[in-house]
């Protein structure tokens, strides 16, 4: 079986309630995966109400030694004349 889609971690949001990034499913849901799998080399983010699965892209260094996920730069905002 083959991934619905590859997705690169830095598109994914941090879900600070399920303790996991996560990315819309089209079902309805939202593909997961945990700061643990990812320490684990895991590159599967699965949907908990479906089948459907992503690979997720990251580099395993980020993680390693994680104890919270690494904090994304906050977006500069853009002047509009």
């Amino acid at each position: 079986m083959s991934a619905y889609d590859e997705v690169e971690i830095e598109d994914m949001e941090w879900n600070a309630e399920l303790k996991a990034y996560t990315y819309p499913c089209p079902c309805g849901d939202l593909f997961q995966i945990t700061l643990d799998d990812l320490r684990l080399g895991e590159e599967i983010a699965r949907c908990p109400s479906c089948s459907l699965f992503l690979t997720v892209v990251y580099n395993a260094e980020d993680f390693a030694d994680a104890k919270e996920p690494p904090h994304k730069p906050s977006p500069s905002p853009v002047v509009v004349a």
